[in-house]
């Protein structure tokens, strides 16, 4: 399969807007990219710096098997988080998510999640999922399942930088 550059389609929930992200993000995206308890857990490093988060916006690459969306909270139209979801080569669609820190425990992630699995189950039907975090990560467990999967052992990650490992829960559906 080509991989070809196409936009991500928009999606709306209850209180997110799920749409592209685009260089016109970046400032917006670097409150949470920068934020040291953002990035704890994630696969990249702490954003040193807005210009750091344009390198990853220009990064961002879409196709028809690759999703990836900006978080928009529809009731005052603020950029709150990033994610996405994608076809591994084991058949498995991947999701993941991260949000500003001031909103973590609202239930956006799982809101955002499940939107995107509705997306690529309405495209492609009954999908097999997995999902992955950082084992100490209580909070994204409980949102990955609240969306259906199940735990099926444990795995380890390492950051794009490989500065830092993981022990990881692995979930699937």
């Amino acid at each position: 399969m080509t991989r070809k550059a196409m936009m991500s389609p928009t999606i709306t929930t209850d209180r997110l807007l799920l749409r592209p992200l685009t260089l016109d993000d970046a400032e917006a995206a670097f409150e949470w990219t920068g934020d040291e308890r953002v990035a704890r857990y994630m696969i990249y490093s702490t954003h040193e710096s807005v210009e750091t988060t344009r390198k990853w916006l220009r990064s961002i690459v879409t196709s028809d098997t690759r999703f990836e969306f900006g978080f928009v909270r529809r009731s005052d139209d603020k950029l709150i988080g990033s994610g996405g979801i994608r076809l591994l080569e084991d058949g498995f669609w991947e999701f993941g998510y991260n949000f500003r820190f001031d909103c973590w425990g609202m239930g956006y992630a799982t809101e955002a999640s499940k939107a995107m699995i509705e997306l690529v189950r309405s495209k492609f039907g009954n999908v097999k999922l997995r999902a992955e975090c950082a084992a100490e990560n209580t909070a994204s467990a409980h949102v990955i399942e609240k969306c259906g999967l199940h735990f099926t052992g444990f795995g380890e990650y390492k950051s794009y930088d490989r500065l830092k490992t993981f022990r990881s829960r692995i979930y699937k559906s």
